[in-house]
């Protein structure tokens, strides 16, 4: 396996800076785009029946619409405003001290062979809102291992597996439900007009898939990922941070009371989004229908991070003395975007690559012929499950949108699996264990690009190889043992949620 891994990751770095990689794919979608149409490379779209024909471009249209929309296409990259804007809170809570000191504060306090699992389930949890994970728990694992006298990038890793390896696993209802559910549901009434299919259908299997993922991924992190890891050497440093090391003496009396101050700041904002949130007619719940799901609160979460952080760093840096003006917040906020020069690059080539893969229709073409391909098998019980698992798990790696696969995907196989006694809440279980898995080695997982940066924080050689290498152990292993669980439930009869 260690063997393996090396291979893989030496493979990998021996590419291009993922920047130029990204690049050169992109000119490769624009070639492949034109040869496709050579080909009358076709599918029938599973809804509509409409004939998806591939789109070159490499004719004059094509040119234009690359040239017009190139800014936009950076500009426009989801996770880019998602990044900037919560760093910039972030960046006062960091300059403050607050994140040094209430990382200090949680190893002192938390026993050390629990971290881990603690990271993970956190980290699992967090997809509820995704942004949380991938802005702010994923590197501030990193910074807690570092605290702990342990390798920075293997907490990096815990934490993304959790939030992207367990999208689907949750002990709450996220956004993703009723999005899946809704499409379920259109299926599923191709033959049955009256079914309805509930946001919760899968509440059971996820909510048990929680602690399933969080046991594989902690196990995965001590006893793979761990030990191959090449010995951290902090920038300036002679060795891994150690438990002795000053950087976790006790908190001072200012840090106390920062922390005071912080903590207040916090309770006080908790409570106003309660406020706004816990009433049926609350001012963060959707004005019209009074839903939480579709609401000001989640889809301003980042907005909410922003203020959170700024404001509590604010509170700590006041009162423990080390912010004594607006020019020091200031200068907190530019530091955090100083670092992501080498993020920008990256997002800019990578946002050229995932539209231009869109425009072409590509990834629709290919999506829609790999479920012909397995309803073509005449596959039934287990197989057919295990090879719908793994379809998706494969169509994930060129198609990164979960609601967009699912649009395609549930109008061929929702009733498929419907004629051979499943029901549409089983085909979607099965399709979100699919889905998570290869999350974490999928380039076209929309924060894959910041992935890397992360890392390169803590291995300046970092590159595309060195983290698909580290996260293809967890990839696998979730495959795997998520697919047992999921055959175990069907073989006991356990409802996948509420009926």
């Amino acid at each position: 396996m260690a063997r393996f891994l090396s291979l893989i990751e030496r493979v990998g770095n021996a590419l291009p800076h993922p920047a130029t990689l990204f690049l050169l794919l992109s000119l490769a979608v624009i070639g492949l785009s034109e040869v496709a149409t050579w080909f009358d490379l076709t599918a029938q779209h599973p809804v509509t029946k409409e004939v998806i024909a591939p789109v070159s471009l490499m004719t004059r249209d094509g040119l234009h619409k690359i040239l017009t929309n190139l800014v936009t296409n950076f500009t426009g990259f989801a996770p880019l405003g998602t990044v900037l804007v919560a760093l910039l809170g972030i960046g006062i809570a960091e300059s403050s001290g607050l994140i040094g000191t209430a990382m200090r504060l949680l190893v002192l306090s938390a026993p050390r062979k629990l971290l881990t699992m603690v990271v993970v389930f956190a980290g699992v949890l967090s997809n509820t809102a995704s942004e949380v994970g991938y802005v702010l728990l994923i590197p501030m694992a990193a910074m807690i291992f570092q605290a702990a006298g342990r390798h920075p990038v293997l907490g990096l890793a815990a934490a993304f597996a959790g939030v992207s390896g367990g999208y689907s696993a949750n002990l709450l209802l996220g956004t993703v439900d009723p999005l899946l559910s809704g499409l379920t549901q259109e299926a599923a009434r191709i033959l049955e007009p009256g079914a309805v299919v509930s946001p919760a259908c899968n509440y059971w299997f996820m909510a048990a898939s929680t602690f399933w993922v969080t046991i594989i991924v902690t196990f995965v992190t001590e006893k793979i990922v761990a030990p191959r890891l090449r010995p951290f050497v902090p920038e300036g440093g002679t060795g891994s941070t150690a438990a002795g090391d000053p950087s976790l003496a006790p908190l001072t009396a200012a840090e106390r009371k920062g922390l005071w101050a912080a903590t207040a700041v916090f309770v006080l904002g908790a409570a106003w989004v309660l406020w706004g949130t816990i009433p049926g007619d609350g001012f963060l719940r959707d004005p019209k229908t009074g839903d939480l799901l579709h609401s000001p609160l989640m889809s301003g979460i980042v907005a909410l991070i922003f203020l959170f952080a700024a404001l509590m760093g604010l509170a700590y840096g006041i009162a423990a003395g080390t912010i004594r003006s607006d020019a020091a917040a200031m200068k907190g906020m530019a530091k955090s975007m100083e670092t992501l020069g080498g993020y920008l690059v990256l997002v800019f080539f990578a946002a050229q690559f995932v539209n231009f893969f869109n425009w072409t229709k590509l990834g629709l073409i290919l999506a829609v012929k790999g479920a012909n391909f397995l309803q073509a098998t005449g596959l039934d019980g287990a197989p057919l499950v295990l090879g719908f698992i793994l379809l998706t798990a494969a169509i994930n790696l060129v198609m990164g949108s979960a609601s967009a696969k699912w649009a395609l995907m549930a109008p061929i196989f929702v009733p498929m699996m419907m004629l051979l006694g499943y029901p549409p809440d089983v085909t979607q279980a099965a399709y979100r264990v699919g889905d998570s898995c290869t999350n974490v080695i999928s380039p076209m997982m929309s924060y894959f690009a910041l992935i890397i940066a992360f890392m390169q924080r803590y291995d300046k050689q970092a590159g595309l190889g060195t983290l698909v290498a580290t996260m293809l152990p967890y990839s696998v292993a979730l495959l795997i043992s998520w697919s047992v669980l999921f055959l175990g439930w069907m073989w006991l009869g356990l409802p996948f949620g509420p009926s």
